[in-house]
């Protein structure tokens, strides 16, 4: 009897949050309300969406509500009769267990309190905030209840991918994982269950594949990087961009270049050593290699900090241990030392062409040359060009210096 009397209590508090989160999506066709006898519908709304403050406003208004997490009170009545899918959410996010969590769990049990909020939704589709409030409350909708129109799934597969794209990189300007249990149901529960990912088409498929790949790392799922990549599709360019390894470095690489946030960008540095053992094409290894050395040099275009160089380097020196043991040697006092014997040992090979001839840095090409005189050049004896070490340490070393600075 206790049982069924929390049911039912839990089931009429979501529905009333339902018909609160449909009445604010009214107030947009609410403002034209005296017209109503002699104009359509769909005219009044339009004529709603005239403000644009004001409807921004509103729809950023309910989305802070679905995204704000559920306090103590509400949580005794949303959990008192647990039916498996709130358990698992509050496990996931860990104690964070956030309105539109049990709003998603709802509308897959109950799908008609969430059909009016759909048809809303979908006439607010260009406005700002409205794919964001559709990806959060029918993730699960979408892939679990049976949808009459199969046609409409090409629209709302890839609004899911704006919306969570967009929420996504709302927990990344915030560092904070508000948005984890999304980010976990779209990877466990869709992107490695087949039947599940068919749903919506191909190229909604390829964009999901996508964004995973880039806050994979953000959200620790790290682990699962095996599994993820056995299940990616087909590129449409596979011959030219490589296979899923290639892909999903290519997409986490722009990714890396985009964070701003310091601490988030610290945290997938250190996240980089799963890629170890991937094999990838030669052009997604240089990339690569491209983003994280930018990444080590004070001043622009990233303007890193201290420790974002250091993590820069340690990424570098795990991912690519050798091609990049001379570059950071610039680093290190024993450069200082190095360089100056190097010197010492040029000035000694061309102190008699300095002397007698006034060149710097001469041999058979006339490299570096300064004043060059054609009558004199007639006058002078063939010259014994430069110990072939010595142009080798000279190299070495004017590569590192050019590269560091």
């Amino acid at each position: 009897m206790h049982k069924e009397t929390a049911a039912s209590q839990r089931s009429a508090y979501l529905t009333a949050l339902s018909q609160e989160i449909e009445r604010k999506l009214q107030k947009l066709v609410e403002k034209c309300g005296e017209l109503w006898g002699t104009h359509s519908w769909l005219f009044l709304f339009l004529q709603a969406l005239n403000s644009p403050s004001h409807k921004l406003e509103l729809l950023q208004q309910l989305f802070a509500d679905i995204a704000l997490e559920i306090d103590d009170r509400a949580r005794d009545i949303i959990l008192s009769s647990d039916s498996g899918g709130a358990s698992k959410t509050v496990e996931i996010t860990e104690s964070c267990l956030c309105f539109y969590d049990v709003l998603a769990n709802h509308f897959v049990i109950m799908p008609e309190n969430g059909r009016r909020i759909l048809d809303l939704i979908v006439l607010l589709w260009s406005q700002s905030f409205a794919s964001h409030i559709y990806s959060l409350l029918f993730h699960k909708w979408l892939f679990e209840v049976p949808v009459e129109n199969p046609e409409a799934l090409l629209r709302y597969g890839s609004a899911l991918v704006q919306g969570a794209t967009n929420v996504f990189w709302i927990d990344i300007q915030t560092n904070t994982r508000r948005f984890l249990s999304l980010f976990h149901y779209l990877l466990e529960d869709v992107a490695l269950v087949a039947a599940r990912i068919e749903r919506i088409s191909l190229q909604a498929r390829r964009d999901l594949f996508y964004l995973l790949s880039r806050f994979l790392f953000f959200y620790n799922f790290d682990h699962k990087l095996e599994s993820f990549l056995k299940h990616f599709p087909v590129s449409a360019n596979a011959f030219l961009v490589g296979g899923p390894a290639d892909v999903f470095v290519i997409e986490l690489t722009d990714q890396i270049q985009k964070l701003k946030v310091e601490p988030v960008l610290l945290h997938y540095l250190s996240r980089l050593r799963s890629l170890r053992g991937l094999e990838l094409r030669m052009t997604t290894s240089t990339r690569l290699k491209a983003c994280l050395y930018s990444f080590t040099s004070p001043g622009g275009p990233m303007y890193p900090t201290r420790a974002v160089r250091h993590a820069a380097w340690d990424a570098l020196d795990l991912l690519f241990p050798v091609s990049w043991a001379i570059s950071k040697a610039c680093d290190k006092p024993l450069l200082q030392t190095a360089l100056s014997m190097v010197l010492a040992l040029i000035m000694l090979e061309l102190h008699q062409n300095l002397y007698n001839h006034c060149f710097i840095l001469s041999d058979y090409v006339d490299l570096f040359e300064l004043g060059k005189d054609d009558k004199i050049e007639k006058r002078l004896k063939p010259r014994t060009p430069l110990n072939a070490h010595v142009y080798f340490v000279i190299h070495i070393l004017y590569s590192a210096v050019r590269n560091e600075f």
